[in-house]
């Protein structure tokens, strides 16, 4: 069977699927349930994963874009959760170096903050000793003087001095992307744009998924031994269908993010410090952009399509602006924007930044098991959790793999694999004069990177030889997922993205041999992106 992620054979590889029996049917293409599919195929589980979105639609491309050490969760007191995603950070950075990059961050330390000066150098070396930080990546800390030299625009009234430390950068989507890849590459099968309708019972348990093609209206019924709810924020409505008493549910908040050049927010550093009413902040650089996030509140509106509000804005500004005056940043200077959901389980009387974001796991009289809350970092253990959880009933497939399974974009563990792969970039050079493009492509696509550079000739070329590979090894569907989670570029090459569009689309729409009214609904749903890059700012 051809792969699964070949938009080619899409429609002749969801038939066969429906002809077939699965061990496992996964709901949800978001960075939990393709961790999932990646520990069940790796265990030899036949698998199946389902999105109605495209993949990586919904949280997973909508994060702070880090793999968290767990520091804010010292705060919380939760340091068997700060030493777990230690190690978690670690074994990702171990199995995909060109994903996942070490980030220095400044920690500034005011007499108005949560911290005093002694307490965060202490809180510093107590995460590096959980977290089983490298020698290398140790915290340091800073004198108000040497705060202000490492970071200029630093607002010096209160400043106390600060702590540098290291966090792991990403990019979410892309996480996923390779995760899934992985997973089809160990025999599983996934289709985005497939939306579930209903669960059917045998004797009283779930034994099949019907389901319907949200490209082409087409319904189909899919067969397995077991059904994961891997849904995110929509876990409590697959629950509720599946006519679950939720004695446990989810609270759903929100976080936003906004980028801005990195002439209008210069700073040197990437930083991690207080808002006004305690909340810590990132502002994080990447791609010649800063983006800066994030907030917290509570969500209670459309699922698929969260937004950044004015009141979002005003509070991230302020936040910039209070701890970096100088700049005095405009709502003119926002370049792009997302707003995501935290599907975090319900606490009584805690606040959206006070609950924890501890995983957990329901499982329903018909067998359909649920996984909600968790964070980004902790995804592999929360896959391990559920497959395991299946092991135990079946006790056919054996442990857990994943720790040291290698994500398809690379071929030998850690640093010294990326340092290759970058050597590798050198007899490029002077066909493309840009190092920044191809390291960015690297970091994008890995060892994939290779045979695209091969094969264009420019920088357009290069962009039309991306959309070849997402769509025979992505299962790119639409040009706006391009720009969204296979490219990132409507966040952070907002610019390039208008200039190149027309060919871009041109190209697209002659790859995948598009009528003139598919080319109308292709711009129609580029246009829908349009409001989160140019905000409509009074």
């Amino acid at each position: 069977m051809p792969n699964s992620l070949n938009s080619a054979h899409r429609i002749k590889n969801i038939n066969q699927s429906s002809t077939e029996k699965f061990d496992i049917i996964v709901i949800g293409g978001g960075i939990t349930g393709s961790g999932i599919a990646l520990d069940a195929a790796s265990r030899g589980m036949k698998v199946l994963l389902l999105e109605k979105q495209d993949f990586a639609a919904g949280t997973s491309s909508r994060s702070t874009k880090l793999i968290h050490g767990g520091l804010r969760y010292l705060k919380q007191l939760e340091f068997g959760l700060v030493r777990q995603v230690g190690r978690e950070r670690d074994i990702l950075y171990q199995n995909a170096s060109y994903l996942v990059h070490p980030e220095k961050l400044l920690l500034p330390i005011y007499n108005r903050g949560s911290l005093g000066y002694f307490s965060t150098s202490v809180a510093l070396w107590f995460y590096d000793l959980l977290a089983g930080v490298k020698k290398n990546e140790k915290r340091i800390m800073l004198s108000k003087k040497k705060a202000m030299q490492e970071e200029v625009m630093l607002s010096e009234n209160g400043l106390l001095g600060a702590g540098l430390y290291y966090e792991y950068r990403t990019d979410d989507a892309r996480l996923t992307l390779e995760v899934l890849k992985t997973a089809v590459n160990y025999g599983a099968k996934a289709f985005n744009y497939l939306e579930l309708n209903d669960f059917i019972e045998t004797n009283g348990k779930i034994t099949s998924v019907k389901t319907t093609d949200l490209i082409n209206g087409t319904t189909h019924e899919f067969n397995a031994t077991n059904i994961v709810n891997a849904t995110g924020a929509w876990v409590d409505q697959l629950r509720k269908k599946n006519s679950e008493n939720l004695d446990k549910h989810l609270y759903l908040t929100k976080g936003v993010h906004l980028v801005f050049s990195q002439e209008r927010f210069s700073i040197k550093n990437s930083m991690y410090f207080d808002a006004s009413d305690g909340r810590m902040v990132f502002a994080v650089k990447r791609d010649r952009k800063v983006y800066l996030g994030t907030t917290d509140t509570e969500y209670q509106g459309n699922l698929e399509n969260p937004i950044c509000t004015n009141e979002d804005i005003n509070y991230l500004l302020m936040a910039a602006n209070t701890m970096f005056p100088k700049l005095e940043l405009k709502y003119k200077d926002v370049e792009s924007s997302c707003a995501g959901l935290r599907p975090l389980i319900y606490e009584k009387g805690k606040s959206p930044s006070d609950i924890s974001r501890k995983d957990e796991v329901f499982v329903a009289e018909n067998g359909l098991i649920s996984i909600a809350g968790g964070k980004l970092t902790a995804f592999r253990i929360m896959a391990q959790k559920v497959v395991d959880r299946i092991e135990k009933k079946e006790n056919t497939f054996g442990k857990c793999k994943t720790d040291s399974i290698l994500l398809i974009g690379t071929s030998a563990k850690g640093k010294e694999a990326y340092k290759n792969m970058r050597s590798r970039l050198s007899n490029y050079k002077a066909k493309f004069n840009s190092n920044e493009c191809l390291e960015k492509l690297l970091h994008t696509y890995g060892e994939a990177c290779f045979a695209m550079l091969d094969k264009a000739q420019d920088s357009l070329s290069l962009v039309f030889a991306e959309i070849d590979y997402c769509i025979e090894n992505e299962s790119l569907e639409y040009l706006a997922d391009y720009y969204t989670r296979r490219s990132g570029k409507y966040l952070f090459a907002v610019d390039v993205m208008k200039n190149q569009h027309q060919c871009v689309l041109g190209y697209y729409s002659q790859q995948k041999k598009l009528s003139p009214q598919e080319i109308k609904v292709e711009q129609k749903l580029v246009d829908q992106i349009r409001p989160i890059l140019n905000l409509k700012i009074k």
